[in-house]
Formats: C-alpha cells, structure tokens, sequence
C-alpha cells in the first residue's frame, strides 16, 4: 500500500469460521474463508484502506487483537461467532477501545435459535451488519471504512477556523447512501 493511505481496518474472525464452506453449508453457505478474506481484500483497495485479517478460535487472542488495533488506530469488523451471545470479556475489551467498531454476521443472529437471538457486543459497537452471507462482511468494511472518512473529516474541521477549507474525501458507497436519507 502506498505511504499516502491513512486508512486501517482490522477484520477479526472469531471461533469455527475457518471452516465455512464445509461447516453447515445450508446455514453459512460453501464460501470459505479465504474467499471471504481475498473479497475483504479487494473492497480494501478500492476504499484506499489497509486491512489486516486474522481468525482466532480463543476469546483471549481475540481480546489481545482488539487491543493491539486500537494501538494502531484501526477501525475494527468483527464476527465474534458463538462468543457474540456471551463473552463479556470481549464486550469488555471492544468497549474499552475508542476506535470506530462494526460486529458482522453471515447469518441473521435474530431469526435463528434462541439461544443466539442475543449479542452482548452489539450496545458497545458503532453498528452491526448481519444476514446478508458473505456480503455482510463486505458492507461492514465499506461502514468501517465511511467512519474512518467521517472521522478523518471531523478531526480536520476541528483544526482548522474555515469548514470550507476542508478537503472532502472521495465518498464510499455507504457514505453516498446515508448522504441521500439526511
């Protein structure tokens, strides 16, 4: 990536989604997640954002990686899989950090079991994406990625004394649709 790239998202995957396309394929599918990850890939360098992937199957690793991407500033997508109904550890840990942070499904967590009809993430992330299968973790990278830009717009404004003197970043996709609902 060139040096002029400002941009960092950091995509956690939580337990057993190194094995899609093989795990209950009629609930998540036959994508893997390799596939997930190159499509995460591409959508990065169109966004002109740097993106680091990692999948961990234990809560403390994913613990250490939301922290370690606050240290650096990056705006966090996470799937934290079956944790997402009960790991208040890694509730904790994502309210902790002040990053911009979006919780991702491929499923839709409220029309499934009872059991997972419940994230304890979701009051402490900026928004959460789910039930659109692998697309879902395309549409929270493009959310990351417009609260980065927002960000970036907002900290720039506070710098300076004339609004109009701000450079407006190319609009994402995402940031184009929320311009037409204000």
């Amino acid at each position: 990536m060139p040096a002029a790239v400002r941009k960092r998202v950091v995509v956690l995957h939580g337990p057993n989604l190194n094995v899609l396309g093989a795990r209950e394929p009629q609930v998540y599918g036959l994508t893997t997640l390799r596939d997930i990850d190159a499509a995460l890939r591409a959508c990065a360098k169109e966004l002109r954002c740097q993106v680091f992937i990692a999948q961990h199957s234990s809560e403390g690793d994913l613990i250490d990686a939301i922290h370690a991407a606050a240290g650096r500033r990056s705006a966090i997508v996470i799937n934290p899989g079956a944790y997402t109904h009960y790991s208040y550890a890694i509730r904790d840990a994502l309210a902790a950090v002040a990053v911009p942070k979006v919780e991702v499904h491929l499923t839709n967590i409220y029309s499934r079991e009872r059991f997972r009809r419940r994230s304890v993430m979701s009051p402490v992330v900026d928004g959460c994406v789910l039930g659109f299968g692998p697309a879902s973790y395309l549409l929270a990278m493009r959310a990351a990625s417009a609260m980065l830009d927002e960000k970036e717009i907002n900290a720039t404004r506070r710098g300076r004394k004339g609004i109009s003197a701000v450079k407006q970043p190319k609009p994402t996709s995402v940031s184009k649709a929320l311009n037409h609902l204000r």
